[in-house]
């Protein structure tokens, strides 16, 4: 007769789950900076379709790097929250990609962009409430 060995799984406990919101919160900031970036770095001013004009286009490789940079935070923050939880806050980063693009990038708003945007903040409000207490 063979016994098998299993490990418990242990919950974290509530400052941990705290940390990992913010982390992916920041992660949402983090994320939208590197979009705008990257979208910068496309602009004709900046972008030559060539290696060597891709690889020096500051823009460009410092929204690729912040993104890596947010992959890496976000692994780490669910390590310790709820991933049914943690991953819908991710898409406030429309929500700010929306928002700054009006902002810096005069994009024009317009009905549908506005209602997909509260959509996603009372989806996020409704799912938050739904985690673990």
């Amino acid at each position: 007769m063979s016994t098998t060995a299993t490990l418990p799984i242990t919950q974290p406990d509530a400052a941990s789950r705290r940390k990992s919101i913010l982390l992916v919160f920041a992660c949402t900031i983090l994320g939208t900076v590197a979009q705008l970036l990257m979208k910068t770095g496309m602009d004709p001013d900046h972008y030559k379709p060539e290696l060597m004009g891709m690889l020096t286009n500051l823009p460009l490789v410092a929204g690729y790097a912040l993104y890596g940079i947010n992959t890496v935070m976000l692994v780490l923050a669910l390590r310790e929250g709820e991933l049914s939880v943690l991953y819908p806050i991710i898409a406030l980063t429309y929500v700010w990609v929306t928002l700054l693009s009006y902002i810096r990038l005069h994009e024009p708003p317009n009905i549908y962009k506005n209602l997909g945007v509260m959509a996603i903040i009372a989806g996020v409000i409704v799912i938050g409430r739904g985690g673990r207490k």
